[in-house]
């Protein structure tokens, strides 16, 4: 029977529509602008006497309060729009102290059946979201100089190792270090290990009075392995950093050889932003000094927790949050916090040489941080805002090696639960492998974006509006059916780019325009292939079956070539391009569902089956 789809064909169709429903409906809730309150530190909890706090002064300044609720040990505050989220966040900062953080966020409203179901609206970029945006350049220098500290610990332990006996070791500037020996045998000895163990030096022998040096200097393609590393691993940092504290949909991307671009869209404090990124530091293992070590070899650090606490760290390093593969926060046999480390294999050796002759000695975790700070000063008679770039070194952790150590041990001696969590965090994230520091940043309001917003949902308005009205004038019934169908697109478009987690950006929304006008193209094709087939006699029901069948090779080649055209896109470029490129290649895909098979199952519904004399097709009525 002509024009009759088989049940199950149906039956497909149906249940594609009822999915693209439930996951497009989370889009009608739009995200609630916010204030987050969250402990300065990893112990600090906020509780409903916090949060009361927070709402009484807000409600004092005259700020509307949506709702207010604790989500695990954060507090949450929704407010009604975006001036009311920028007056709030000072406020409460204010009122609560330095003892907690307030960041500006945006809450998702989606009901929680739709949650359940694992539905949510589209993610939005950063120029419909607002945001910040930050380029940061890596110190290539620093990182040179990390790696020629490690080498020249490794070296000096390999001579220890092997008797041979030097007088001391420098790194010399961010490319080479300098070894001295009593006599030319020691040397000639060292030189032979480390030509054998480090070919990534050239080596060369000099004589400066009693003293007989080597001088290693770094390869040039040892250099740019080493920089290359330090970039890809800061990428990696970065990302997992900025995903383990909670800013969703980051962008982090690598900007030539020695910068990367962070974008972080929702969120509008800068200030909060930069701290979020300068939490990303490097992690060091050292043996705590022994009471009678000289005070030339070691060096004192306060503790993270506590900075009046101190401890004298011997200098030399064991290994550093480069060499941590994964770690864990759990328990010991007496249920106290403590973490489980596993170590790269390099790391797993240089742990097990250091810890095997010392048993019952201690030894820290040092952390570095590298952040920026901004202070304003008189420049050439003007105040400006000056960048101060800060290191800080301190402990938070000091444990006593119980036994010789290897790829896997852990860290014991833990004050709580949070505490612990948080050095799994900060060792599992991963360390950067050299600072880094911001040389540009720019934010994105609310505001701005939500005019971007509202202007293209107006140009998709626009366009669908006059793309269903001429369907509607020029084909009568069965441009009705083409509106459906092109409707019933743009809900299965915004659906799979909710579900795929595909995030919108202004180009994307051009794309969505676009798709709408090609959209419809499918069905003009059909629609004057049935006309066609009209005027030369064909019966109507005959007609509709030719039109769709005769068309689709047409379809289908036009709607591929412009497919491949978008994953070119896609593949070759970047930031807006991509955009432009995701949202086109799924509308093309769903514009050719609902063309080709949702719209001949409407036209299946209203003709099918039965016996027709003419169709409202536009035109001229045609006659059997």
């Amino acid at each position: 029977m002509l024009n009759k789809y088989p049940l199950w064909k149906n039956l497909v169709i149906l249940v594609a529509l009822l999915i693209g429903f439930v996951y497009a409906l989370p889009n009608l809730y739009p995200d609630d602008y916010a204030v987050q309150i969250t402990g300065a530190r990893s112990s600090t909890d906020v509780s409903e006497a916090v949060l009361k706090r927070a709402t009484t002064a807000l409600e004092g300044a005259g700020i509307a309060i949506k709702s207010s609720s604790l989500q695990e040990r954060n507090g949450l505050i929704r407010l009604n729009d975006a001036e009311a989220q920028l007056r709030a966040r000072p406020i409460v900062q204010n009122m609560l102290g330095r003892d907690y953080l307030v960041a500006l966020n945006m809450a998702p409203s989606t009901p929680g059946w739709l949650r359940s179901l694992g539905a949510g609206p589209m993610k939005l970029g950063l120029d419909l979201r607002g945001g910040v945006h930050f380029l940061l350049e890596v110190d290539m220098d620093t990182a040179l100089e990390q790696r020629l500290e490690a080498f020249s610990s490794q070296i000096k332990r390999e001579l220890r190792e092997e008797r041979i006996r030097y007088r001391g070791g420098d790194v010399d500037g961010a490319r080479g270090i300098v070894l001295s020996f009593r006599d030319t045998e020691s040397r000639q000895r060292a030189f032979n290990l480390i030509r054998r163990q480090h070919s990534q030096f050239l080596m060369r022998e000099q004589t400066q009075g009693d003293e007989f040096l080597i001088s290693l200097t770094l390869s040039e393609a040892e250099i740019k392995n080493i920089q290359n590393y330090a970039l890809e691993q800061n990428l990696t940092t970065i990302r997992n950093r900025v995903n383990e504290l909670g800013v969703a949909e980051p962008l982090v991307q690598r900007q030539g050889a020695d910068r990367i671009i962070v974008e972080l869209p929702g969120v509008q404090d800068t200030a909060q932003a930069k701290r979020v990124l300068g939490a990303t530091a490097n992690l060091e293992f050292r043996l705590e000094a022994r009471p009678d070590a000289p005070v030339s070899s070691t060096e004192s650090y306060g503790f993270r927790d506590n900075p009046n606490r101190e401890a004298r760290l011997e200098r030399e390093i064991i290994a550093t949050g480069n060499n941590v593969a994964n770690a864990q926060q759990a328990f010991d046999e007496n249920g106290q916090p403590q973490v489980n480390i596993t170590m790269d294999a390099v790391g797993g050796d240089l742990m097990n040489r250091a810890t095997r002759n010392a048993i019952k000695r201690r030894m820290a975790v040092l952390f570095i941080e590298f952040r920026t700070e901004t202070e304003e000063k008189m420049v050439d008679g003007e105040l400006q805002s000056v960048d101060k770039r800060i290191e800080e070194r301190s402990i938070i952790s000091l444990a006593t090696i119980q036994s010789a150590l290897g790829s896997s041990f852990r860290i014991t001696g833990l004050d709580s639960i949070p505490e612990a969590s948080e050095l799994a965090l900060l060792l599992r994230a991963g360390s950067l492998a050299a600072p880094m520091y911001f040389v540009q940043e720019r934010t994105i309001g609310p505001s701005l974006g939500q005019k971007n917003i509202d202007a293209g949902l107006m140009s998709v308005v626009l366009g669908f509006a006059l793309v269903l009205l001429y369907m509607l004038v020029y084909y009568r019934g069965f441009g009705a059916i083409a509106c459906a169908a092109l409707t019933l697109n743009l809900m299965l478009l915004i659906a799979c780019m909710s579900i795929l987690s595909a995030t919108l950006t202004l180009p994307g929304i051009a794309g969505i325009v676009l798709t709408v006008g090609m959209a419809v193209d499918a069905n003009v094709l059909i629609f004057e292939r049935i006309r066609e087939e009209l005027r030369g006699g064909v019966p109507p029901q005959s007609a509709i079956h030719a039109g769709y069948s005769r068309a689709f090779v047409s379809i289908f080649d036009a709607n591929i070539t412009t497919l491949l055209v978008a994953v070119i896109l896609f593949a070759m470029g970047s930031g807006p391009v991509k955009g432009f490129a995701v949202t086109l290649s799924i509308g093309i895909l769903t514009s050719m569902f609902t063309g080709l098979v949702v719209s001949r199952g409407i036209v299946n519904a209203v003709y099918g089956g039965r016996k027709v004399e003419k169709l409202s097709i536009g035109g001229k009525l045609a006659n059997v």
